[in-house]
């Protein structure tokens, strides 16, 4: 049960996600890729922006959006193995959230170091490329090339896995204070 709730959930929240990163960065997708997007999010989104505007260029109700799915897939995987819903309940959905926000950031890299090896002039790749970026910038700005090769993603997974560690680790140790 657990398995198929955080595949659904996973899935859900990551196109959530997805739409409240290509408004960050402000790339514009491929057609294919923003049907998708907004087609499966808009019944959540729309409704929400009513009462939480985008501000600062941010959507907000996208965020909240996957927010809201982090907390009812935890509500519902505790109240599974628990009988009973604590209150830190909240908390435990802040890291399935971020759990889920470097999931999609490790798949974009992966995807665009497929990209870059199988067909840089792929239809997707320009799209990829503008939203790891801004992850990309800082890391290449501090590493530089070695023998004429990028290892800035390299280096970007390395601290995304250990991102996924730390943000484990934490959710765990609140999970303990449960019981």
């Amino acid at each position: 049960m657990n398995l198929v709730l955080d595949t659904v959930a996973g899935l859900f929240a990551g196109v959530l996600l997805l739409r409240f990163w290509i408004q960050i960065v402000r790339v514009r997708p491929p057609q294919q890729v923003a049907q998708f997007t907004f087609q499966l999010s808009d019944w959540i989104v729309k409704p929400m922006r009513k009462f939480i505007p985008g501000t600062g260029g941010f959507d907000w109700a996208s965020l909240i959006g996957a927010y809201l799915i982090a907390l009812v897939c935890s509500v519902i995987k505790v109240w599974l193995t628990l009988d009973a819903l604590p209150p830190t309940l909240f908390i435990l959905a802040v890291f399935i959230l971020l759990q889920w926000i470097i999931y999609g950031f490790t798949a974009l890299l992966i995807l665009e170091v497929i990209f870059s090896w199988v067909n840089p002039q792929a239809p997707l790749a320009p799209f990829v490329q503008a939203l790891n970026a801004p992850l990309l910038r800082p890391i290449r700005q501090i590493v530089p090339l070695l023998g004429g090769l990028d290892i800035s993603p390299m280096v970007l997974f390395i601290l995304l896995q250990v991102a996924s560690k730390l943000v484990a680790y934490l959710s765990v140790m609140v999970g303990m204070a449960l019981l």
